[in-house]
Order: structure tokens, then sequence, then C-alpha cells
């Protein structure tokens, strides 16, 4: 069997495009490898009727909807490998090497961050120090705030100044401010410690202290953090789509790609973390030009 459209990811981008394809009735098969990086938080927030949801029952009842829908297939397995076969046929193969064809193919691998270098930093990540103030600064409002970062520090330190007027920017020994940056910030009393991090305290992913090289320490419950993010996934790259300076996949407003077939959605294509409901918007978009794309040509050809 060839699908009409392999999706590739089992975010919010992939299965809100399996969700209007399907209800388009179009032959879908969507892999999901449930590693998704919104999974360490404990809540999500920003998307209208599910504030304040655990991401993994937002996955749960977005895979039940599309269930109803008997043209999609939802594989819960990772794709490993892509071949080209054709203009018209691409070869999916999974890690456990079972095979599928596809006409088109949706790229919605996200992102995967690399956190700063400091000790213990992942038992706290998603808890108690997040990197989307969008996301999580309504729940710490007013709450003293730490900042590890060494790059953007005054644009993140600027917008995080809306949630709390209480905020320790600690670069970890890393990073230059700059002296304008400097005066602005103390004016605003932002404190910023230079010091290298020697230690994370706190229990149960919840933040109590930051620890410094040189032995002082401040009392921090929550912080934001500025992590690189890159590609999960280097399918598109590899596959010839054209690819911006960050490496996000290039896409017209119906997330259409440089390459005929291949259609990219949410972070895949920007390299910049987003909401979940822009993601899933993306997957709404992107559905929209593969049956666009998919009646003109079965239209033209039966």
């Amino acid at each position: 069997m060839i699908y009409d459209c392999a999706i590739i990811g089992g975010g919010p981008a992939g299965l809100n495009a399996a969700l209007v394809l399907g209800r388009s009735r179009r032959n879908v098969v969507l892999f999901d490898g449930d590693n998704g990086r919104n999974l360490v938080t404990r809540e999500a927030h920003g998307f209208l009727t599910r504030d304040g949801i655990k991401p993994e029952e937002l996955k749960r009842i977005a895979s039940e909807e599309i269930d109803k829908y008997d043209s999609v297939n939802q594989v819960k397995k990772r794709v490993a490998a892509i071949k080209r076969i054709s203009d018209t046929d691409y070869e999916l193969i999974t890690e456990d090497g079972e095979v599928f064809h596809s006409i088109k193919l949706l790229l919605a691998t996200g992102l995967q961050e690399e956190l700063p270098d400091v000790p213990k930093i992942w038992d706290f990540y998603g808890k108690s120090l997040y990197s989307c103030p969008y996301c999580d600064g309504w729940e710490v409002r007013d709450q003293p705030l730490a900042v590890i970062a060494d790059k953007s520090v005054f644009t993140v330190a600027k917008k995080l100044y809306t949630w709390s007027r209480d905020i320790v920017i600690c670069t970890n020994g890393e990073g230059d401010i700059s002296e304008e940056d400097r005066t602005r910030l103390a004016e605003k009393e932002i404190r910023i410690i230079e010091q290298p991090i020697a230690d994370l305290q706190g229990a149960d992913g919840q933040l109590e202290k930051i620890v410094f090289a040189d032995g002082t320490s401040i009392d921090r419950r929550y912080g934001f953090i500025t992590p690189y993010m890159k590609p999960a996934s280097n399918f598109g790259e590899q596959l010839g789509c054209e690819v911006n300076a960050h490496g996000g996949i290039v896409t017209d407003k119906y997330r259409r790609t440089s390459v005929w077939n291949i259609y990219a959605a949410g972070d895949a294509s920007h390299i910049v973390p987003s909401q979940l409901i822009i993601a899933a918007g993306e997957g709404s978009a992107a559905a929209l030009g593969i049956d666009g794309d998919l009646t003109n040509e079965y239209f033209d050809n039966e």
C-alpha cells in the first residue's frame, strides 16, 4: 500500500495534520516515537480549551480523536530512514525494520534542546526551570526568578520583567553582556552573577538554591534558561530541502518545502520553539496544502 501522506512526528503539528487529512478521507500514516520535548513538563499552557492540561493527556485525547478516522494509521514507532524511490514514492523504514511507502511526506519532527552546562539541570528542567515565559510565566508571576543564560541575556530579562521584578541573571561564567545592557539592567535592579554554577539544589524537580563556584548561593525556586535548539531530525536536509541559517526547513504558507511532495510544519521549520497551538495551526495549514495538492493531482489524472 502506498499512503497519500506519511507524517513524521506525533507532536501538535503532526497530530493536527493527521486529523485534518483524516477528515479529508486521505490515507495517512502517522509515526510517533513518543519523544516530544514537552513531555518533561507537568502542564501545557496557551492552548484554547486545554490550558493547564498535562502534555500526555493532550496527546491521548488527540490520538483518540484521530482514531475515529479509519484512513489514518497511527504507528507508535520512530522512523530511522527515508529513501526517495521516485517523485511520488518515498520509502520509510522504522527502527525495527518495518517498511512503509507514501506519495507525500510531512516532516513535523520538532526540535531537540541542549541545556546550559550546569550540574543537575535536567533534574529541574520543565518542573521549576523553564525555557518559555509564555508557557510558564503566569504560574511563577511575582516570584523571585533566576535567569540561567549566557546569550540573549538582556532580551530574556526584559521579557521576564513583565512577570517578576525580582530577577537575578546567572551567566555561569560565560557570555558577554555589553556595558549598555548592564546599565539598563542595573536601573531595573536586576542583578548579574557571573560566577560558574557549581550546584543546583532541591528535591523532586523543585529548585531551592543555586550554589556558585566561589561558595556563595542564592535562594530561588524558579527560573528560566536559554537552551540551544537544533533540529531533532535531519531528514529535511538529507532529502534536499532548503534550510535557513539555523537549520529550519524553509516553506511557503501551506508548508511546502523546496522539494516536490515534501512539507514541513511546527518547530522543524523555525528552530525557535513556539506554543503548542501555533504548531497545531501549522499542522492544519500543511494538511490543507497537502490535500489541495492531492486533489489537483488525482482529479487531473483519474
